[in-house]
């Protein structure tokens, strides 16, 4: 195993907000074309990104192991340009076999698909971070109806990965209550919605802290919780990435902005090294 293979990446949690993030130049887009330029520079390139979306889901854990993946154009009603964007990274077989043995040896039965694609929620981020599609993709899915504290397990099992040059993501939205994006006035630009900005930072205090347990019992500790989430699927990866974090360290906040006042685009890195990344970033 050479050198840069070791390598320890901080996991990270990725709100990617609509599809538009591909071609828009947002603060959260543009967040993102610097991400991958910076996490090179200071941890070293990648060998492989683990990433788990909300847009593939199972009933069971499936870590999909296709030699080459191509972007999935899951949605409808955009612009002809993102129907021919075109991702396609290598895939990462060997890999996908490592996760599913990890997460069967912790209790979680995980499974091996020869599936390829990867949705929305994957490669609109990846393309703007690593636009060469040269960096190898593994995604394994989300079990949608298991709580933080089974998708914190997941994390848990597979944080060894991290220090072995393996950049996981958990993709997601920091909110997300798209009835309330398209059926509410929208708010001026630059003002945020006041219970969203209290929820960004009442989750900023969870993790800037370590507030771990508080951060895992969201749904029942933060207000307005259920407003931002009416289902949690897009908040749930954020545990996985937590969890491979590990409880030792408080996580940093690497980004944030607001999508019409409404919709936080927060991102968090993790684990020891996410200090660094912080700081790499300013």
């Amino acid at each position: 195993m050479s050198a840069m293979d070791t390598r320890s990446f901080p996991p990270l949690y990725l709100s990617h907000g609509s599809p538009m993030i591909a071609i828009e130049r947002s603060p959260a887009a543009l967040f993102l074309d610097r991400l991958g330029p910076v996490l090179e520079a200071t941890f070293g390139r990648p060998r492989a990104v683990l990433i788990v979306s909300p847009h593939s889901s199972t009933r069971a854990p499936l870590a999909l192991a296709a030699t080459r993946h191509e972007a999935v154009y899951d949605f409808g009603g955009f612009p002809d340009e993102l129907y021919h964007l075109r991702y396609d990274p290598p895939g990462a077989p060997a890999l996908a076999a490592d996760v599913a043995r990890r997460l069967t040896a912790a209790g979680i039965a995980t499974q091996v698909a020869d599936s390829a694609g990867i949705d929305h929620g994957i490669w609109t981020l990846l393309r703007r971070a690593w636009p060469g599609a040269d960096i190898p993709v593994m995604p394994l899915t989300l079990v949608p109806n298991w709580s933080p504290e089974q998708q914190w397990a997941v994390g848990t099992a597979l944080a060894d990965l991290a220090n072995d040059g393996v950049l996981i993501i958990g993709s997601g939205s920091t909110t997300h209550n798209l009835r309330r994006y398209f059926g509410e006035p929208r708010v001026p630009d630059a003002q945020v919605v006041p219970d969203v900005a209290a929820f960004q930072a009442w989750v900023d205090e969870r993790i800037s802290t370590a507030d771990w347990a508080g951060l895992r019992n969201y749904r029942s500790a933060e207000p307005s919780a259920v407003r931002q989430h009416p289902t949690d699927e897009h908040w749930l990866p954020i545990y996985i990435a937590a969890g491979a974090g590990g409880e030792a360290t408080p996580g940093s906040r690497i980004h944030t902005s607001v999508d019409g006042g409404m919709l936080a685009m927060d991102g968090y890195a993790f684990g020891p090294q996410a200090a660094k990344l912080a700081a790499a970033l300013q």
